[in-house]
């Protein structure tokens, strides 16, 4: 559950310049956030599902279809999720399934996202830790390195999933 309701905005690196801003809802029970482009325009929304075990999110497009799930995996010594989503074939039109598999470490620094399909890595994630906006602003930096070709979204609402469970702990 988000109580604060927490925003934050996406920049690339090194430029700094604004690309996503995700804006929580408070008080909401599925700690629901709304990504947007830096015009405002809705692209989609990030909810936890409710008494799912261990954590699962989806993301909804803006007519409220489910088109990416996120779901949580046992492991020791280490974090695990499946992040399957649907897309468009860029060479036929039709629908597909993709499906991300992101590892990460016990302590949620670092993290890497790897096509199922091709075993090929598409995103790598770096936590930042003690730098200015956490020592005084309580929000965590992460630097997320995007594979040519890789949807960014995709990847940031993983990146989003994920912070979110390390939250949970």
């Amino acid at each position: 559950m988000s109580f604060s309701g927490d925003s934050f905005h996406i920049e690339l690196y090194p430029s700094n310049q604004p690309l996503l801003q995700v804006r929580g809802t408070a008080f909401s029970i599925s700690g629901r956030k709304s990504v947007q482009d830096m015009s405002g325009r809705h692209l989609f929304t990030i909810r936890k599902q409710t008494f799912s075990f261990p954590s699962t999110y989806y993301a909804e497009d803006p007519e409220g279809k489910r088109f990416f799930e996120v779901q949580g995996k046992w492991s020791f010594g280490s974090s695990k999720a499946v992040g399957v989503f649907t897309y468009k074939d860029q060479q036929t039109g039709q629908a597909k399934e993709g499906r991300l598999a992101m590892k990460g470490d016990f302590f949620d620094r670092r993290a890497e996202i790897t096509d199922e399909h091709t075993g090929q890595p598409v995103a790598l994630i770096d936590r930042k830790f003690f730098n200015a906006r956490e020592l005084l602003g309580g929000q965590q930096t992460y630097v997320v390195t995007v594979a040519a070709g890789m949807d960014m979204a995709i990847i940031c609402a993983m990146c989003i999933c994920l912070d979110e469970r390390r939250n949970e702990k």
